[in-house]
């Protein structure tokens, strides 16, 4: 995250601070064989609506990225992680990083497993883009938010895709819309 930071022109310390209290996730995933594989997917199209994906993948592989308009295998590197930035940083970064569309594939023969941590903020801590990440060039994009607010949202109004945060960003704005109206 110091990296990230730097990468920004912040301060090392900026992310560390703010994950310091945190609400992340471990998940174990487990895909068994599948008699049908190209009629199934071990999970769909997403972005993570998280922060950030640190993920240990088996030599069975499976883990597909999304770019130049098709689908690319990750290869299984021994003693290696696979991190992929998701939703929240990228409205933390006013959108300079990008969510990564991924999904996991299964196949005929073996099991597959992996290991995610999904670094999340604190559930209540709002999701606001440093000051020096809006400017004129790259105005505001996403409105404030809780952590709570998209994984509520993510869990009960919409799957995560790329398209996540503009959804979320209209229903955010319709929620206060409505609010608004209530005396």
């Amino acid at each position: 995250m110091g990296l990230l930071g730097i990468s920004l022109g912040l301060d090392q310390a900026y992310f560390k601070d703010f994950f310091e209290q945190n609400d992340s996730i471990l998940r174990l995933n487990h895909y068994p064989p599948c008699q049908k594989p190209e009629l199934t997917l071990g999970t769909g199209p997403h972005t993570d609506p998280t922060s950030l994906t640190i993920l240990h993948q088996d030599q069975v592989g499976g883990l597909q990225v999304f770019a130049d308009e098709k689908w690319h295998s990750v290869a299984h590197i021994p003693g290696a992680f696979v991190v992929n930035i998701g939703d929240t940083f990228m409205a933390l970064t006013n959108g300079i990083y990008k969510s990564c569309l991924h999904r996991a594939v299964v196949n005929t023969e073996t099991v597959r497993k992996s290991l995610a941590f999904f670094l999340c903020p604190k559930l209540e801590r709002p999701v606001t883009p440093a000051a020096g990440l809006v400017t004129a060039e790259n105005p505001r994009k996403y409105p404030d938010f809780t952590w709570a607010a998209l994984l509520k949202f993510t869990q009960n109004h919409y799957r995560a895709d790329m398209k996540t945060l503009v959804a979320f960003s209209k229903w955010v704005q319709e929620q206060e819309s409505n609010n608004k109206l209530i005396p």
